[in-house]
């Protein structure tokens, strides 16, 4: 799923200022151009002069000094390329016709609520800033595409064993920097596959040149900018703010004994080179307990031969039944359709209610213990449920193991990106026209 500052950011990224020079003919209709053929499609130029334009706004806004302008073309070209690359790619595989109107609706929604904004009052915020709201639909449509593609391409098939989840939660209990939420800027030096030892070594003193440059005050994000190729290079290498447990376990070490202005000496990883500075930082609550409760029960689904009002006969035809002695348990063996349940007398075990149907969690957290509900409607069907226990859970364990999962995959995440994205670059025919 987008992060809301990803999402925001998609704002600043289509918002092209009016002193975007447009292509005129002698007749004034606009001409436009292409920029890059890819494969069998294009960048036109007035995608790249937008985009040019719209990053030049933000550094402005941000105070951040670009790179030299043959420099910030050529990085702007080619993030359009690589974009271009892998919507075609998730065409191919039909993904673009999945992310629907309805998903693009509630990621808006999601961008509404960060900003406390209605829904219904986007367009008009958003033409504020000179932004086209269809033009800005498209662009979230666009990052929700390519978040599912490299969520099949890349995410999954990053694997993370036993022997790194324990080690990670042993760093977890002894380590500081989980007690800290942390807001990191990241500088990211590729090593390709096949490079040479001088290739390498080559990268190596340009991370160490860059790491002088720092020392003697140099910008951070300027320097991210000119040379990151991180995700977030030309946002200054910003990777906001992540809580402690979901720190990449490739900068845990290096952060330990970091407070918020330093910034690290470069570090190798398989196959990059690393300067990660620490924004900010903030205490964090460790321990992490939850509400949970037990519960079992009866669920009896309408269906070609049981209509909706059959389906609730029949279950309050059991509940009449439990309440006249019968077992609840051989109740929902007989009657349940809940196929996860029925075998096991309904019997639902300790969860939280919250991961349950709304009016399932509703009745669930107004029952009382041991007193079975009156049949209720969900999406499901008709329900029946009892409370058997209640309890204050500590899930600090779970917790650590499922963040330990999470920062390993993150700490691996930009390295098999870049080189899933090198990797179809360099599959990719194109030509730049500019």
């Amino acid at each position: 799923m987008l992060k809301i500052k990803n999402l925001c950011a998609i704002a600043t990224l289509i918002a092209a200022p009016a002193a975007v020079a447009e292509q005129l003919s002698e007749t004034g209709e606009f001409l436009d151009g292409v920029a890059a053929i890819v494969n069998e499609g294009v960048v036109l130029r007035s995608q790249f002069d937008k985009q040019l334009a719209a990053i030049k706004k933000r550094a402005l806004d941000a105070g951040m000094q670009l790179p030299p302008e043959d420099v910030l073309e050529e990085q702007v070209l080619e993030r359009l390329i690589v974009t271009e690359i892998q919507m075609q790619r998730a065409d191919r595989i039909g993904l673009t016709a999945q992310v629907s109107d309805q998903i693009v609706n509630a990621a808006i929604q999601r961008i509404a609520d960060a900003n406390g904004w209605p829904f219904e009052d986007v367009p008009a915020r958003l033409l504020e800033d000179g932004i086209d709201y269809a033009e800005f639909r498209e662009s979230v449509r666009e990052e929700l595409t390519l978040n599912d593609l490299k969520s099949i391409e890349v995410f999954r098939n990053i694997r993370v064993s036993e022997r790194e989840i324990k080690q990670c939660i042993i760093d977890l209990e002894t380590n500081v920097v989980v007690n800290s939420d942390w807001e990191l800027s990241h500088i990211l030096l590729t090593i390709p596959e096949a490079a040479s030892a001088e290739a390498v070594q080559e990268i190596e003193l340009t991370a160490d040149d860059i790491y002088t440059r720092l020392q003697d005050s140099a910008d951070f994000r300027e320097l991210a900018a000119r040379y990151s190729e991180g995700q977030t290079a030309l946002e200054g290498g910003s990777l906001g703010w992540m809580e402690g447990q979901q720190v990449p376990s490739i900068f845990t070490d290096v952060l330990q004994d970091m407070k918020a202005g330093d910034f690290s000496e470069p570090f190798r990883t398989a196959n990059s080179v690393h300067i990660v500075r620490v924004d900010n930082l903030r205490s964090a609550v460790e321990r992490s307990e939850i509400n949970q409760a037990k519960i079992r029960h009866i669920l009896i689904s309408p269906n070609e031969i049981i209509d909706d009002a059959t389906a609730k006969q029949r279950l309050e035809g059991a509940l009449e039944k439990i309440r006249g002695g019968e077992d609840f348990a051989g109740q929902a063996k007989l009657l349940s359709d809940d196929p996860g349940s029925a075998n096991i007398g309904g019997d639902l075990g300790w969860s939280e209610t919250v991961a349950y149907a709304p009016e399932f969690r509703t009745t669930a957290d107004t029952a009382e213990i041991g007193v079975i509900s009156e049949p209720f409607r969900t999406t499901f069907g008709w329900h029946i449920l009892e409370v058997l226990e209640r309890r204050v859970y500590d899930n600090t364990d779970e917790l650590k193991e499922r963040n330990c999962v999470a920062r390993i995959r993150l700490g691996k995440q930009e390295e098999e990106t870049l080189l899933w994205l090198q990797r179809m670059r360099d599959e990719a025919f194109v030509d730049t026209r500019i």
